[in-house]
């Protein structure tokens, strides 16, 4: 998969070495525990999907240029406050291998740490002039926020139907990809329908990406090892709400007892998975999934077909494809 990851960077490889220092940069305070911690953030970074996202989009609208490194970073910055936020909502002590802000600084740091972060994206775009960004990044927050509590409303009824998951999702996770999208595009292009069209392009890949994510909680040899993390934290992900649909009516008072009251046992929660398996759970999640791969290439063949749209077009493979 690295392999893949540095033919993607190719067309962009100059620009992503560059980034990291002004996003260092960006992060910068006077406050000595703020520069630590910040100094901790940058050397656990991930794999760059998103500023991947943010400098490809720009070179298939037009040329990089400083407002595209501004976009990056702004998407990075708000990306990552709200990494550190959710660790302090999930209680979770390890984020990429490595012990979470929470862990090593506390809840009321990590907190602070994550409301810094966020102001410093916003600041970014307000001193820069970039207030079409801003306004697509601020409607990201906020479906963010939205899709966040959607999810756990729905989690402690059990009633949520296919659509309300599509509309979580695409909240919770597309409209990050799809603001990494907006921005790259509003860096280089000013024309209002290629950059509407960018967004939309990002959000298929972002639904993708997601329902790839919830297809790992569930696993085969092709996916990997059964998780069950989704069922021991009640998200209502489409592996299980397709098959409350399909199987019987005992069935479907099993599923739904085990997920309300037996969530941490082992042996019931894989008796869950193997339910989803049998009901064609797994079968019909990987058909979605294709399918918002599929508009998203449709989308993207919109576009001149320069090095950047075969590279997005190789990202958007890898985000159904991963292993991890």
């Amino acid at each position: 998969m690295s392999k893949i990851l540095d033919e993607i960077k190719n067309p962009i490889l100059e620009e992503l070495n560059s980034f990291e220092g002004k996003l260092k940069e960006s992060m910068k305070s006077n406050v000595v525990l703020l520069d630590t911690i910040m100094n901790y953030i940058v050397q656990r970074k991930g794999k760059q999907i998103r500023p991947m996202f943010v400098f490809l989009t720009a070179k298939l609208c037009g040329t990089i240029n400083e407002a595209t490194f501004d976009a990056a970073s702004l998407v990075e910055l708000l990306h990552t406050a709200t990494l550190v936020h959710d660790d302090v909502v999930d209680e979770s002590y390890q984020r990429r291998g490595f012990l979470s802000i929470n862990a090593v600084w506390k809840n009321k740091i990590a907190v602070l740490v994550g409301d810094y972060l966020l102001s410093k994206g916003l600041l970014l775009s307000v001193n820069n002039g970039h207030f079409g960004m801003l306004q697509i990044i601020s409607n990201s927050v906020k479906d963010m926020s939205e899709g966040e509590l959607l999810q756990i409303e729905k989690a402690r009824r059990l009633d949520i139907k296919e659509e309300i998951y599509y509309d979580i999702i695409r909240k919770k996770t597309a409209s990050l990809i799809s603001s990494a999208c907006g921005c790259g595009a509003a860096s280089t292009s000013k024309d209002d329908a290629i950059i509407a069209k960018a967004k939309l392009l990002g959000e298929k890949i972002g639904m993708a990406f997601q329902i790839k994510d919830d297809l790992f909680d569930y696993g085969d040899a092709e996916i990997g090892k059964p998780r069950g993390i989704d069922i021991k934290e009640r998200k209502m992900t489409l592996p299980l709400i397709y098959t409350l649909n399909n199987c019987e009516t005992s069935v479907k008072k099993k599923i739904i007892n085990i997920v309300k009251n037996e969530n941490e046992d082992k042996d019931k929660v894989r008796e869950v998975i193997a339910y989803v398996k049998q009901y064609g759970g797994l079968e019909y999640t990987t058909t979605k999934m294709n399918e918002y791969k599929d508009e998203a290439i449709a989308i993207l063949d919109t576009f001149e077909q320069n090095d950047a749209a075969r590279a997005l077009r190789k990202l958007i493979d890898y985000t159904i494809s991963r292993d991890v």
